[in-house]
């Protein structure tokens, strides 16, 4: 029992020390990379290395070239934009559902991101987009959804990942208003107030893409409501 254990924590350990090179752009879109010379970098065999790539290629951040190797994927308009269509139909109900769950130990880890967000690294885009972050999935923790929480993770990677490799996106993150539309989400989260917890995020999610300039068009009824 102890192999298939300890094979399973390998490819795990793997699969997460790609994603992070991926979502940092240390391993840039459009870099092929090789089993074997993933295997070397790792100091493992290749049959972890090929399952973390083959759970890297489920997740969308790799595809596959025959007989080469895999190619990290680009992130794309069409990307962005649909990871933001996500968020936007996921965050208000999470937003909602939060309020409606919270305790006082939820209220008080919201503050503490707050909090952070208003302490400093405002010279530091990666560091402000990673505590954004932290605020938008402690309220999705909060929800008590696994599902949602797996599903908001994987669109605030992607997120991640777009400041790092497009860093012109970065901008939104030094608008005063992303802390404060933060601030109003909290305040009506605390207050219990579902309905405005949810619009709240909602004008939030509408501000992110506007200043990412992410181009609406004409059928983005989603926006809109």
């Amino acid at each position: 029992m102890a192999g298939p254990k300890k094979k399973m924590s390998l490819s795990s350990t793997v699969s997460d020390q790609l994603r992070s090179m991926i979502l940092t752009g240390e391993l840039a879109p459009g870099e092929v990379v090789i089993e074997s010379d993933l295997a070397t970098r790792f100091e493992s065999s290749k049959t972890p290395v090929r399952e973390a790539l083959r759970q890297l290629t489920a997740e969308g951040l790799v595809t596959v070239l025959p007989k080469k190797g895999y190619l990290v994927r680009a992130m794309t308009q069409q990307d962005l934009t649909e990871v933001l269509d996500l968020r936007m139909l996921l965050e208000p109900h999470a937003a909602a559902e939060c309020a409606r769950f919270a305790d006082a130990e939820t209220i008080h880890r919201l503050r503490q991101c707050i909090d952070r967000q208003e302490s400093g690294g405002q010279n530091n885009p990666i560091a402000r987009t990673q505590r954004a972050r932290s605020f938008h999935l402690e309220i999705a923790h909060s929800a008590r959804s696994t599902r949602l929480v797996t599903t908001l993770q994987r669109c605030h990677e992607e997120m991640v990942r777009a400041h790092h490799i497009i860093p012109q996106l970065r901008d939104h993150l030094g608008n005063p208003r992303e802390l404060e539309e933060h601030v109003a989400i909290y305040r009506a989260i605390a207050e219990g107030r579902g309905d405005l917890a949810a619009q709240h995020m909602r004008d939030h999610l509408r501000t992110i893409r506007s200043t990412m300039g992410v181009d609406l068009g004409a059928e983005a009824l989603l926006w809109r409501m």
